[in-house]
């Protein structure tokens, strides 16, 4: 008898199955996952491991967070491989991709183009999108892709971009080249995004801004989508800077019941995160103040194939 079956006999014997069989069982736990995180600054990240998870608790739906402070060095993944479908936040991809290739081919956006990538990322206009995509087309897309490192992003197809499959960690890795030199975009074509993602209209600045302290500039693009199978997507990616911080935030869900339920759940996420990495301090003359998004957000609906 090897000693592994001796002590699984003396469990038995002894009325001890139930412990036994939960510190055995890694293929359950692999099912839900935990929020992991590493900081250069002590008690940070199990301040954020704790809050973020609390924050999920009794949450519906599948949720993927991604987290990193370039001041602080601090980290946070939950489900960074998980692929969902984009809705609108392929939007940020669509104008970078513009933009690399504008730069390779050393000329600026004309005017149509300025307009159009105004509308897509400050007003999530579908239309506007649609353009963009046919005229960058498939190996423009997949080219930017590639340069900028984002190997679990599929592209989607016959014109569904709303359909790209992304994964936190590639929405991460965007949001990085977008915030820090690089070789991949120019910084003119950095500040370009940034601006218009720090235009984005009131009714669509919900998601990871909530809880931003007024110390912090805000950028972000969102997106929502329907389909029968995995309920409702509601994502939200946001840079933010100030306060002695640089960080980015993703936050990706499917599985929600109603929009507003998915709204609610990132909301949540972004709240616990910006507290935990820009304490409210009260001085002599006021208290921080934090961004409540609107109560009645909207979002363009991409487009689906029928039944889908």
């Amino acid at each position: 008898m090897s000693r592994g079956t001796r002590v699984l006999a003396a469990s038995l014997g002894a009325g001890v199955i139930v412990p036994f069989v939960a510190a055995a069982a890694p293929a359950a736990a692999a099912t839900t996952p935990t929020v992991s995180c590493t900081s250069a600054q002590a008690g940070l990240a199990a301040k954020l491991q704790h809050d973020i998870t609390a924050a999920l608790a009794n949450r519906r739906g599948t949720v993927a967070v991604g987290l990193y402070d370039r001041t602080t060095r601090t980290t946070c993944t939950l489900r960074s491989s998980t692929a969902f479908d984009s809705a609108s936040v392929v939007k940020v991809t669509v104008l970078a991709t513009l933009l690399w290739d504008a730069k390779k081919h050393n000329r600026y956006l004309t005017d149509r183009e300025v307009s159009l990538t105004k509308a897509m990322i400050t007003q999530s206009d579908n239309n506007a999108t649609t353009a963009l995509w046919k005229q960058l087309g498939m190996t423009k897309i997949k080219g930017f892709i590639a340069a900028a490192g984002m190997t679990r992003t599929v592209p989607g197809a016959n014109g569904y971009w709303g359909l790209t499959q992304i994964t936190v960690t590639d929405e991460q890795k965007l949001l990085k080249l977008i915030t820090a030199k690089n070789t991949v975009l120019s910084d003119n074509s950095r500040a370009y995004i940034l601006k218009l993602m720090g235009q984005v209209i009131s009714s669509q600045r919900w998601g990871t801004p909530a809880g931003a302290p007024s110390s912090v500039s805000v950028h972000v693009k969102n997106g929502w989508l329907q389909r029968s199978t995995h309920g409702w997507r509601v994502h939200s990616v946001g840079t933010f800077n100030g306060a002695g911080h640089d960080y980015m935030i993703t936050v990706l869900t499917h599985g929600n019941s109603t929009m507003s339920y998915g709204v609610t759940t990132i909301q949540n996420v972004a709240k616990a995160i910006h507290k935990d990495l820009v304490p409210t301090t009260t001085t002599s003359s006021a208290t921080v103040q934090r961004y409540t998004p609107t109560a009645t957000p909207q979002e363009a609906f991409p487009a689906v194939p029928s039944g889908g």
